[in-house]
């Protein structure tokens, strides 16, 4: 069997509920998560602690962790793996924030790379923000974003996830992209 099928068929079992089609599915997968995982991490800020492996490590305890887990297939497991991610980068990010806001801290002067590691990550929770605004209006464009922001995608690669054109994806990209930055920008209705 090919690797594409076997991850399918490996994915269907484990979506019965077969626990050792996950024990089995994991080696085959874990290149391609780590990658997604570094490229997600690629796209954080200097001060983000959460590497890569500790990315996938959290991600891999969500999805293993998800109650009756279905999967159409290899692309839809990986956009899943995307939005897991995602939410793990967001929740970090919203902790740090939460951290630099005083919590009974005591007050320390601020310098310039304490300040751009708060302002990044109130970047990514900005963005998380207008991503769950975009998702309100049209939610394939806002997975479009997530797939290739969060999760490194390619356009060919969320093309086949999302089960549409290149050109589609294309087109999504450059709009929900522009959508955002009005949004973030304050510019949006």
């Amino acid at each position: 069997m090919n690797p594409q099928g076997e991850v399918t068929s490996l994915l269907a079992a484990w979506g019965k509920g077969d626990q050792n089609a996950l024990n089995e599915l994991m080696p085959l997968v874990y290149n391609e998560l780590h990658r997604i995982a570094r490229r997600a991490w690629i796209g954080q800020d200097q001060g983000n602690t959460l590497q890569p492996t500790a990315l996938l490590n959290e991600a891999y305890l969500k999805l293993a962790g998800a109650e009756n887990a279905s999967f159409q297939n290899r692309c839809h497991f990986f956009a899943v793996a995307c939005t897991a991610m995602r939410q793990i980068l967001v929740n970090h990010a919203k902790s740090r924030l939460a951290g630099k806001r005083g919590s009974g801290q005591v007050k320390l002067s601020i310098d310039d790379v304490q300040l751009a590691v708060h302002q990044e990550a109130a970047q990514v929770v900005a963005l998380h923000e207008a991503l769950e605004r975009l998702e309100a209006v049209d939610s394939r464009k806002s997975r479009v974003i997530e797939m290739r922001y969060f999760g490194g995608l390619s356009i060919e690669e969320t093309a086949e996830a999302l089960g549409v054109s290149v050109i589609t994806v294309n087109r999504d990209w450059r709009l929900a992209r522009t959508w955002l930055m009005r949004e973030i920008n304050g510019e949006g209705s």
